[in-house]
C-alpha cells in the first residue's frame, strides 16, 4: 500500500519532505460537471499534497482534478513521505490542501490520547484546534480508514462471528480457534490490540498471535494460516480476497474520517474551494475506497487514473 514519493502521474515528486523542492502541474483535459460550475476558481494558482500510500494519492489527485474543473491551475505535490509531511506543507502554505484523517491529526499532530467515539464530534473537536494551526477542516466523509479485524469466508461459515465481541466470546469458548495476524506495532500501542483486548475482555494466548508484514497478513488470512488479521477498513484487498470485517461494536477504534484540510489563508482567499470540494467528499465511502484503492493496488492501475475515471462515471467532472 506505501509508496514511494511518487507522483500520481508515476514521476519524482520533489517536495520539502523529500528533500526535494517542486512539483508537477496538472494537465487534465476536464470541465465542470455536476461540481465547478462557473469554474469559480479560475486564477487560482492552488497545489494539492498528499501522504505517499495508495488512499492518500487517490484523494489528491481527486481534490487536484477539481480545482482543475473548477477553472484552476493545480501544481500537483502528492506523494509526500511519512504521516508529518503533508500537512506541515499545508500549514506553513507551500501547499493548499489535502485530504487528512481525523484521527490522526487528533491523536499524532494535536496529542491527545483518548479518541472521541462519535466521528462528527471527533471531526468537531480536531477542526477546533486546528483553526489556531491556520489550517480549516471542511465536511468530513464516511469513509473511514481505521482498524479492524478480517476474516476469510470459510472461517466466517465455520464461526459466524460479526463482531469484535463475538471474537471476545470465542476466545473464551474455543480459545484454539482465535488466531491473530497482526503488525508489530498494532500488537503494542495502546489504540491496537492490547487496548482492544482490554475493551472486549478477549483472551488470546501469545502462542496465538503471530506478527508480519501488513501485505502479509492479507495473504494469510486468505489462505486460513490464522483465523483474523488485522486489516485497515478501506483496503481493496478485503473485497478482493472476499475478506469479512469484524464490526467494532464498541467502538474501540478511534475514527479515521477522511477531510479536506485546507490552508486558512487560501480559503478565505477562494471560499469557493469548500462548495467545490463538499459534493465530492459526500460520495466517499468504505465501499468507494475499497474499490478504487483495489484498481491500484490489486489490479496496478495509475492512481490519479483511477481518481479520474471515478469523478468523470461519477459526473462530478467532465471530458474537457
Amino acid at each position: 500500500m506505501k509508496r514511494a514519493c511518487l507522483l500520481a502521474a508515476g514521476l519524482l515528486v520533489l517536495s520539502s519532505a523529500c528533500g526535494l523542492t517542486s512539483g508537477s502541474p496538472m494537465v487534465d483535459d476536464v470541465k465542470p460537471g455536476s461540481i465547478g460550475g462557473g469554474e469559480p476558481l479560475k486564477g487560482a494558482s492552488l497545489t494539492v499534497t498528499s501522504k505517499e500510500f495508495t488512499e492518500q494519492l487517490i484523494l489528491g489527485a481527486i481534490m487536484g482534478i477539481a480545482f482543475e474543473a473548477a477553472g484552476a491551475d493545480v501544481l500537483d505535490r502528492t506523494g509526500i513521505q511519512g504521516s508529518i509531511g503533508a500537512r506541515e506543507a499545508v500549514k506553513s502554505g507551500d501547499a493548499d490542501g489535502m485530504y487528512e484523517y481525523t484521527g490522526t491529526a487528533w491523536i499524532t499532530y494535536q496529542g491527545n490520547s483518548e479518541p472521541i467515539a462519535d466521528p462528527r464530534a471527533q471531526w468537531e473537536a480536531v477542526r477546533k484546534a486546528d483553526l489556531k494551526n491556520g489550517l480549516t477542516w471542511l465536511a468530513p466523509a464516511a469513509l473511514n480508514n481505521t482498524y479492524a479485524l478480517a476474516m476469510n469466508a470459510a472461517n466466517f461459515k465455520k464461526y459466524g462471528t460479526k463482531t469484535l465481541s463475538d471474537v471476545a466470546a470465542l476466545s473464551h469458548s474455543n480459545p484454539g480457534a482465535v488466531t491473530l495476524c497482526v503488525e508489530s506495532e498494532f500488537a503494542n500501542r495502546a489504540d491496537g490490540l492490547p487496548g482492544m483486548e482490554r475493551a472486549y475482555g478477549m483472551s488470546v494466548p501469545a502462542k496465538n498471535i503471530t506478527q508480519m508484514d501488513t501485505g502479509i497478513i492479507y495473504t494469510q488470512v486468505k489462505k486460513g494460516s490464522c483465523t483474523y488479521g488485522e486489516v485497515f477498513t478501506t483496503d481493496g484487498r478485503i473485497r478482493s480476497m472476499n475478506l469479512t470485517v469484524m464490526q467494532d461494536d464498541k467502538k474501540f477504534f478511534p475514527n479515521y474520517n477522511a477531510a479536506p484540510e485546507i490552508n486558512s489563508k487560501t480559503l478565505k482567499k477562494w471560499p469557493a474551494i469548500e462548495k467545490v470540494l463538499d459534493p465530492i467528499t459526500k460520495k466517499l465511502n468504505n465501499t468507494v475506497a475499497q474499490e478504487l484503492n483495489a484498481r491500484v493496488d490489486v489490479d496496478g492501475e495509475d492512481p490519479h487514473q483511477v481518481a479520474l475515471d471515478w469523478m468523470k462515471a461519477e459526473g462530478l467532472v467532465k471530458e474537457g
